[in-house]
């Protein structure tokens, strides 16, 4: 129990430390119809980069896509689920300017996270009224896995691939929680 606390501390320092310099926090999402819920039999995959830079509160999304059986429509961020990795939310977020009518292909784009626009109106309302709340909440789901990107098809129009989205360690953290665990087990002896 105290080796998980040390790590927890470990990474919440470094995670503060980071922000308050201004850093990019960055979020991934691998994409797939078994993905889905419920899961579909769809050949298409998808990966997914979220980068949020901590000072101007602007999030990057950068999505690829290949093999969809239908042509993409509209594409999500949704979130809460109850239980990461699991389930469906509602919609949190789309994504502006979106291509449809695509099998294959690439987006990017930048969001400002501090603007009302973002969201939905009800994810806003059930998240303290304010973007800013919306965006604590958002960036909160996308760190434990409750928040996922769902690309929409004219074949499947719950969605056809879907990822959850995670936390990527910042550059240098798994070093730093390891040397924690190697310490904290040099302790123990």
């Amino acid at each position: 129990m105290k080796t998980l606390m040390n790590l927890a501390t470990v990474a919440v320092v470094t995670l503060t430390a980071s922000a308050a310099q201004g850093a990019i926090v960055q979020y991934a999402a691998t994409l797939s119809g078994p993905s889905e819920s419920p899961p579909n039999s769809s050949p298409a995959t998808g990966s997914a980069t979220f980068d949020f830079d901590t000072v101007t509160h602007l999030l990057t999304i950068s999505v690829n896509f290949s093999g969809l059986l239908g042509t993409t429509t509209v594409a999500h961020i949704h979130a809460d689920t109850a239980v990461a990795g699991t389930g469906t939310a509602g919609v949190a977020s789309g994504l502006t300017s979106w291509t449809t009518g695509l099998q294959s292909g690439s987006y990017t784009s930048t969001i400002n996270m501090l603007s009302s626009a973002t969201y939905g109106a009800s994810y806003t309302a059930a998240h303290g009224g304010t973007a800013a709340s919306a965006e604590t909440d958002l960036l909160s789901a996308m760190s434990i896995g409750k928040a996922y990107l769902n690309l929409h098809s004219t074949t499947y129009p719950g969605g056809e691939i879907r990822g959850f989205i995670t936390l990527v360690p910042a550059p240098g953290m798994l070093s730093l929680i390891g040397m924690c665990g190697a310490l904290t087990g040099r302790r123990r002896r």
